[in-house]
């Protein structure tokens, strides 16, 4: 089989099902920060319901965000390693879109620290339209790794 090269061997196809088994915890994570966001906003500052869309935001986070991404990168750079796809066009487009999402996820996190100081910046309309990034990213790194235009 052709995907058991490189120094990962046969062990690859592990690697390759624990990226995607973290994937989808990260884009998960992705779809339900912002909502999350969209409820907190609609509450009161400085209110029990606000301190407990902190506490979820905050958990959702520390126990699926921060280590989804993670373990995300560290898998998907072992299997571009092992692949050798630095030179492949369509791992360029994966790996920007990946850096995007990487950056939405910081923002996010900027984010929660600005609604748990009471701050409310951005309108439930933007953070509506702002829902729609993971997907959309999430759609396109698909086609680029299964079709590899």
């Amino acid at each position: 089989m052709t995907d058991w090269v490189g120094f990962l061997g046969a062990t690859m196809l592990w690697m390759k099902a624990a990226h995607v088994i973290f994937v989808i915890f990260l884009m998960a994570g992705l779809f339900m920060m912002p909502r999350f966001f969209i409820y907190h906003h609609q509450c009161a500052v400085g209110s029990e319901e606000d301190r407990k869309w902190i506490e979820r935001e905050d958990r959702l986070r520390r126990i699926i965000l921060n280590p989804s991404i993670i373990l995300v990168w560290v898998f998907g750079l072992l299997l571009a390693f092992n692949g050798g796809y630095w030179s492949e066009g369509w791992f360029h487009g994966k790996l920007l879109l990946v850096l995007l999402l990487s950056g939405y996820h910081g923002w996010l996190v900027g984010y929660f620290k600005k609604l748990r100081r009471g701050e409310r910046p951005l309108s439930e309309k933007r953070l509506r339209l702002l829902n729609e990034v993971p997907g959309i990213a999430a759609a396109i790194i698909v086609v680029l790794v299964i079709v590899r235009p």
